[in-house]
C-alpha cells in the first residue's frame, strides 16, 4: 500500500514535471520526462491491478465464511434435524392441512418442523426490532419537540439568525 502510495506522488511528480516543460522548445528533456512517467504510471498500474485481486480475494473468502457461520448453519442444522419435531402438539388440534403445513418438509403429523419454527423465530425477532426501532425514534421527535417547545418559551435559538 505504501509502494502504491508512492508511486502515485511520482507519477504525479513527472506529470507536473511534463506540464511544466514545454514539448517544442526542450523536446528531449520532455520525452525523457514522458518515458519515466509512462514507466512509472505502468508500475503504479500493476500494483494496483495486484492489490484489486487480492482484495477482491480476500473479500470473497470472507463473504464465503460469514454466509457458511450464518446461513450455512441454519440451513445445515435444517437439513439434519429435518424429520425431527421442535416440539410436539396433539394430533387432531388443527385442521390436516394446517398439520402439513406445521410438519413442512419432512416433520410427522403433530410436530413443528424446525424450518417452521426457524421462520416463526425469524419473523418475531425482525417485528420486535421494528418496534424497538420506532420506539427509539418515537421517544426521539417527542424529546426533540419539546425542546423546540423550551427554546420557544425562553426565546432561545440554536440556530444563526439570517438576515
Amino acid at each position: 500500500m505504501q509502494e502504491q502510495t508512492r508511486l502515485r506522488r511520482e507519477v504525479l511528480r513527472l506529470k507536473r514535471e511534463m506540464n511544466a516543460v514545454s514539448a517544442q522548445d526542450e523536446f528531449s528533456k520532455w520525452a525523457k520526462l514522458r518515458r519515466q512517467h509512462d514507466k512509472a504510471m505502468e508500475e503504479h498500474d500493476r500494483k494496483a491491478a495486484s492489490i484489486s485481486s487480492s482484495r477482491t480475494a480476500f473479500d470473497s473468502t470472507a463473504t464465503a465464511i460469514r454466509w457458511t457461520c450464518t446461513s450455512g448453519l441454519r440451513l445445515a442444522l435444517q437439513f439434519w434435524h429435518a424429520k425431527t419435531p421442535v416440539f410436539t402438539y396433539p394430533r387432531g388440534w388443527f385442521p390436516w392441512y394446517i398439520e402439513f403445513l406445521l410438519g413442512f418438509p419432512r416433520c410427522p403429523y403433530g410436530g413443528v418442523s424446525i424450518n417452521v419454527w426457524s421462520t416463526a423465530c425469524a419473523t418475531v425477532i425482525a417485528l420486535v426490532g421494528d418496534v424497538v426501532v420506532y420506539l427509539i425514534q418515537s421517544t426521539q421527535q417527542v424529546r426533540g419537540g419539546a425542546q423546540k417547545d423550551k427554546e420557544k418559551a425562553n426565546g432561545t435559538r440554536k440556530e444563526p439568525v439570517r438576515t
